[in-house]
Order: C-alpha cells, then structure tokens, then sequence
C-alpha cells in the first residue's frame, strides 16, 4: 500500500456545508445589527481566502465598517453549531464508502482542520452513527496552530501526530485555498469539491474528483 494514512482537512469533506455555513453568517449579521447579506455568489468569492473572521474584516474594511469580526465568527460557529446538531447530516456521498476502505487495509485516518473545537464536535454529533471520533488517528483544531489555513501548519502537527513522513500521506480537501495547505506542507492532495467550488481548478491538487474511490491510493 503506497499509503499509511488518509487526512480529510476540512469540515466541507465530510459534509455539504458551505450553504449552511453562508446562512450562519447571515444570521449572525442580523444579530449584530448589520444590513449586511452574503447570497450564493458572493459567498463563494469570499471563500477564496481561509478562515471566517478574515472574511469578515475583509468585507468590513470594504463597506467602510467597523465590526468585532471575532465575535462575529464566533456567534457565526454557534448557530453553525447548533444547526447541524439539530438537523443531522449525512456523510457527502462516497465518504463512507472510502472510510471502510481504509479500515479494511490498514490505512489510518486523521482530520486535519484549523476551525474551531466546537465545529469540530457539532460535525461529529451530526454525524453520530456514521462515523466517530474513535476511528481518527488524530483530530486537529484551531487550538492547535497559531496559523489557520491555508498556512501548512494544521498539516505539520499532523504529520507530527502521526508520526509519518509526507509522502506517507495523502490529504482530500474541498476547496482550493484548504488544498495549498496540504501542498505547502508537501502532502499530495486530493480534490474533492463541494456545492460552492465545482468550477474551480485544483490546480494544485494531483486529481480533482467529484467521488471518491479506491483509486486515489495509487496515484
């Protein structure tokens, strides 16, 4: 087997999330007292850059507005939070799929993500019965970095965590930005768009794939 380990890197590989996450948003701008509305389109240009409170002081700055983008971000993650706790996804198809597969040969898994602790655990509890903590090798978070992606640094504390080699591994990533954080760290990635980047690239990525198989073992 050419690999000892398979890093999902964000919350958008294993559910589809970036409408429920845009909506999140939203609300807490509503909350916040702010005329502000982000609809599909502007979302997903905003989603070029990593890391929700950037986006936030990023629009700030352009409508000449003054805001707490972290406590924003933060009331933004638990309304995430709560929904899907509330509303229980399904694993993005083929996921489960892929898991078994490395269950069955020995493959270990890790979840490489920046975001918050609470995100992590909502994904987890919606997921309840599909897949569990128990079954990652490692579990990342923002706790662990000073970096959030699309810095490499979630990526080296794995590899770290793991105790492996980049070439031991090989990291699935939904959109663009989260996949230079894979290379950047010099981990082979995959490409596994969601809803809100099927038109983009990957050029970065050593495939760009709309389903996961068995395949990306040997690539």
């Amino acid at each position: 087997m050419k690999y000892k380990a398979l890093i999902f890197g964000s919350i958008g590989t294993l559910i589809e999330s970036s409408n429920i996450q845009r909506n999140s948003f939203n609300e807490a701008f509503k909350e916040a007292g702010l005329d502000w509305y982000w609809d599909e389109q502007d979302y997903k240009i905003l989603l070029k850059k990593s890391g929700g409170t950037k986006r936030v002081e990023d629009f700030a700055e352009k409508n000449n507005t003054n805001v707490n983008a972290s406590q924003i971000r933060n009331r933004k993650t638990e309304i995430f939070s709560s929904y899907i706790i509330q509303n229980k996804q399904k694993l993005r198809k083929s996921v489960g799929e892929i898991i078994k597969y490395t269950k069955d040969n020995n493959i270990k898994l890790a979840f490489s993500t920046s975001t918050t602790l609470n995100n992590v655990d909502a994904v987890f509890e919606s997921l309840s019965g599909q897949i569990s903590k128990e079954e990652f090798e490692f579990i990342g978070n923002k706790s662990f970095v000073k970096n959030e992606k699309p810095h490499p640094e979630i990526y080296k504390v794995t590899l770290d965590k793991l105790n492996l080699q980049q070439e031991d591994c090989l990291a699935i990533e939904d959109t663009e930005e989260s996949s230079n954080s894979a290379v950047n760290a010099g981990i082979k990635c995959i490409g596994f768009p969601g809803d809100y980047h099927l038109e983009d690239s990957f050029q970065m990525c050593i495939k760009k794939m709309n389903l996961l198989d068995q395949s990306i073992f040997s690539l």
